[in-house]
């Protein structure tokens, strides 16, 4: 029996990870955290690697990149060698409620659009923690309701096999999940979103050029296969995002010091 399609399979086959803000957002997380060259950063759920070559690439500082989808791994590596930062970035497939690190290893971990997706938030947010040196910072950019409470058809809409049983947390709760970690000094900053804006930093995030191969791959995928048409039905079958969503829907910045 075919497995079923998700929307991390449909995203590695087009080589495209998506977080709300765009390259704005990973800029003040990177600054916040206080990544330079002299660091040792881990990117939690990497995704295609989009980020970690950014950083290695802007910043020359190493960088571990881990995802716990193999195809994702093998488009970060990918990306990695067309951008010539094999040297200085490293992926693996891992969980990032059981990261594979020693305990004080990094300088630095981010994640962006990913503590949205575990089970055990606080057990995720607790292993960035402790692969973190005494010091170091642990960042996040995250999915956020912006005030609550929240329509329920908007909770079920985000929750859905679409959206990847992605489980949204209003800013207190993400701040809460750093807290109880033992994470000081947090920072929280939350943003407004809508649709053309996503789309606007999905494009200023990869580019035009790289955007039209993403949009190919993927109407190649639909006219090819026939697991992916049926993923494309489903998705049209679950239907837009609910009317007045962003009133809502955005998104925070919360980073912390260990």
């Amino acid at each position: 029996m075919e497995s079923k399609i998700t929307v991390f399979d449909f995203q590695a086959e087009a080589t495209l990870t998506k977080q709300l803000g765009g390259r704005r957002a990973t800029e003040e997380l990177i600054g916040l955290c206080h990544i330079e060259k002299d660091k040792y950063v881990l990117e939690v759920g990497c995704g295609v690697g989009l980020t970690a070559c950014y950083i290695a690439r802007k910043y020359g500082c190493r960088i571990v990149g881990v995802d716990i989808s193999e195809k994702m791994i093998e488009r970060a590596k990918e990306r990695a060698g067309r951008e010539g930062v094999e040297d200085r970035v490293e992926f693996r497939v891992a969980d990032v409620q059981d990261l594979p690190f020693e305990d004080g290893l990094f300088d630095v971990v981010i994640g962006e659009s990913i503590t949205v997706f575990p089970e055990d938030k606080q057990k995720a947010v607790s292993e960035y923690v402790r692969v973190t040196k005494p010091g170091g910072y642990v960042g996040l950019n995250e999915t956020t309701w912006l005030k609550t409470p929240v329509p329920m058809e908007l909770v079920e809409w985000v929750s859905s096999d679409y959206s990847a049983n992605a489980e949204v947390l209003p800013a207190d709760a993400w701040v809460g999940l750093l807290e109880g970690a033992g994470l000081r000094d947090i920072v929280a900053r939350t943003y407004k979103t809508s649709a053309l804006g996503g789309f606007m930093d999905l494009v200023g995030r990869y580019g035009l050029g790289e955007m039209l191969g993403v949009w190919r791959r993927a109407l190649s995928l639909y006219r090819t296969s026939p697991a992916y048409k049926r993923f494309v039905r489903e998705i049209k079958e679950a239907g837009p995002m609910p009317k007045g969503a962003f009133e809502y829907f955005g998104y925070g910045i919360y980073v912390g010091r260990r």
